[in-house]
C-alpha cells in the first residue's frame, strides 16, 4: 500500500482539503492501518495532481485547495484494490516480536506477552466504542457503512492478538519445564 492509495480511498468518499485529510488519517487510519502527517500528505497531493489522479475542485479561504478524485484516480484505486495482497512487503511489528521472543529470558517473555495482551485488550475496547459510535450515528434502517466493516475487522484482529497472548501466558504457566530462552540459544549466538 502507498500513501497515494490511502489518499485516493479517502478522496473517493468525498472531496477534501489537505487539513481534512490529515485529520481523517489521525481519526481513522493512523492507529490501525496507515500513518501519515501533513508533511507527507501535501506533497503527495501535488504529485497526484500532476499525475492526473486528483484535481482541485474548489479553493477555500487562504488558498486552501479541495481535491477530488479524477476518473484516472478511481481507476488506479480500483486497480490497487484488486491487486494481490502480497505485492507490498509485509510489515507487522506484533508478528516480528513473536519471532524475537527467543531472544528474551523467560521472565521477560512473560512481561512482554502480558503487555501485548493488555495493549490488544485496550484496542478492542477503543474499537468497541468506535463501533458503538458508528451505530449511534447511523440513521435507523440505513446500513452502517464500510467504516463499520473496517472497525469490526480491527476489533477482531486485536481480540485475536489478546487471546493468543493469554494462551501463551497460560502455556508458560502450565509447563514449568519451559526452557529459559537464553539457555536455548547456541553458545556462539551471543
Amino acid at each position: 500500500m502507498s500513501l497515494r492509495h490511502a489518499l485516493l480511498g479517502l478522496l473517493a468518499d468525498t472531496p477534501q482539503n489537505g487539513y481534512d485529510l490529515t485529520k481523517r488519517f489521525e481519526e481513522t487510519l493512523a492507529g490501525h492501518a496507515w500513518n501519515a502527517g501533513h508533511s507527507q500528505i501535501y506533497p503527495e497531493l501535488k504529485r497526484m495532481t500532476a499525475d492526473g489522479l486528483v484535481e482541485v475542485v474548489d479553493e477555500g479561504s487562504r488558498g486552501s485547495k479541495v481535491y477530488g478524485v479524477t476518473d484516472a484516480g478511481r481507476g488506479e484505486l480500483r486497480r490497487w484494490m484488486f491487486s494481490p495482497l502480497g505485492e507490498a512487503p509485509a510489515r507487522n511489528e506484533f508478528v516480528l516480536r513473536l519471532f524475537m521472543l527467543s531472544s528474551l529470558d523467560l521472565p521477560d517473555v512473560r512481561v512482554l506477552v502480558d503487555q501485548m495482551a493488555g495493549q490488544s485488550d485496550e484496542a478492542v475496547g477503543e474499537l468497541d466504542q468506535a463501533i458503538k459510535t458508528i451505530e449511534e450515528f447511523t440513521p435507523p434502517g440505513q446500513p452502517h457503512g464500510y467504516a463499520r466493516f473496517a472497525a469490526e475487522f480491527g476489533r477482531r484482529y486485536y481480540a485475536l492478538q489478546r487471546d493468543w497472548a493469554r494462551w501463551v501466558l497460560d502455556q508458560l504457566e502450565r509447563d514449568p519445564a519451559t526452557p529459559d530462552a537464553s539457555a536455548a540459544r547456541p553458545a556462539d549466538a551471543g
